[in-house]
């Protein structure tokens, strides 16, 4: 049976996320303050990974991967409505989700050293792929000769998987674990433990195309690629645990383009000391060009890299947000609020700290400021 109902219209005017409106039933206090819409049903331990359907859907899905070994889907109505859909396992932590190109399959990778398809319209589920550690990425690459899976993993490799054999298409030795990846045809970059980062090229095969100097000091959390104004991708933004994203063009005409600037941070208790927390994730707005940053403490910022300036940061959440991403329509900013560990067991309160999945309308707030010429 498949899990797709009946398609809503595409988001416009009068959906929620197109304005300033929010549903009246919205729960106050602390886990919420910025009043955003809750997503029902969320999962039960921290949340890893999210991802939108694409747009060539015309209902809006989106997906998370959890510690409670589980990947979960809703379908996301006009109004603001969010409809459990259904849910599959690993037998280990779910790291990280994404979507095949034509919105029909979500890949899920996880810590029992699997990656596993699961077919929308059939609720089916299989494995994929197979590492030796766990797995900590899965991107989709569609590339105009061939489309893969590629994985990423703690064993020190990146792998590339034909869905419908089992053994790898190829396999690529990393000189450390992955830590975090993102695809955006024909590019795809890796950072690794060690401070590590390499770009590949997808095109007729992936390959290595260069290894970066890391611009940031501590270990690599998030990367994502952003694209040039002709939409072909020509950098990425790198966080790191020490509160800091680099701006990092692949190929910059002018070194002083790429730049790193600090967040997630904030003032001690004496105004002397700075807290510093990861940069969990960051999200690029498809339309504007704009991204988001979610960091443990608790905040997520819109930011206006090309004018290097900060366009709005949240009220404090009470626990950390731990993952984030932007529909591709650019209308709804969704971001997970869960407990990372960072604090270790001392600080995490169980009852008040429940995770939640949150949307936001960001069509407005991320669009650049008018620039003062």
């Amino acid at each position: 049976m498949s899990i797709f109902g009946q398609t809503s219209t595409a988001f416009g005017g009068t959906s929620v996320f197109g304005g300033s409106s929010t549903p009246a039933a919205q729960t106050q206090g602390t886990h919420n303050p910025m009043k955003d819409i809750e997503v029902v049903s969320p999962p039960d331990d921290s949340v890893a990974s999210m991802a939108f359907s694409p747009a060539t859907l015309p209902t809006t899905f989106l997906v998370s991967g959890s510690w409670d070994n589980n990947v979960r889907c809703w379908q996301i109505e006009q109004n603001g409505q969010t409809i459990p859909k259904a849910e599959q396992k690993h037998t280990g932590p779910v790291l990280d989700v994404c979507w095949s190109d034509d919105g029909t399959k979500v890949f899920s990778a996880s810590c029992d050293k699997q990656a596993k398809m699961w077919d929308l319209n059939s609720n089916q589920c299989i494995q994929v792929a197979q590492h030796d550690a766990p797995i900590k990425t899965v991107h989709w690459v569609k590339a105009p000769a061939y489309t893969c899976l590629m994985t990423g993993s703690w064993d020190k490799t990146l792998k590339f998987w034909d869905t419908r054999t089992p053994n790898p298409m190829m396999t690529i030795q990393l000189p450390e674990r992955c830590y975090c990846a993102d695809v955006m045809y024909p590019m795809a970059v890796v950072g690794t433990a060690g401070r590590g980062i390499i770009v590949y090229q997808l095109e007729n095969q992936p390959k290595e195309y260069k290894k970066i100097e890391s611009p940031l000091k501590y270990q690599h959390r998030c990367v994502s690629i952003f694209k040039d104004k002709d939409g072909h991708p020509t950098g990425f933004a790198l966080g790191s645990i020490e509160g800091r994203v680099a701006i990092h063009y692949v190929n910059a005409t002018n070194p002083r383009d790429n730049f790193t600037f600090k967040c997630h941070r904030s003032n001690g208790s004496n105004n002397t000391v700075q807290d510093i927390y990861a940069v969990n994730g960051i999200a690029f707005h498809p339309v504007h060009g704009t991204l988001a940053t979610v960091g443990s403490d608790g905040r997520f910022s819109f930011w206006d890299k090309d004018a290097r300036t900060k366009l709005k940061t949240s009220e404090q959440l009470n626990q950390p947000i731990s993952a984030c991403t932007i529909d591709p329509r650019g209308n709804i900013f969704a971001y997970a609020a869960s407990y990372d560990w960072s604090k270790g067991h001392e600080c995490y309160n169980p009852q008040q700290q429940k995770p939640s999945i949150l949307l936001r309308s960001c069509a407005e707030e991320l669009k650049p400021r008018n620039r003062r010429t």
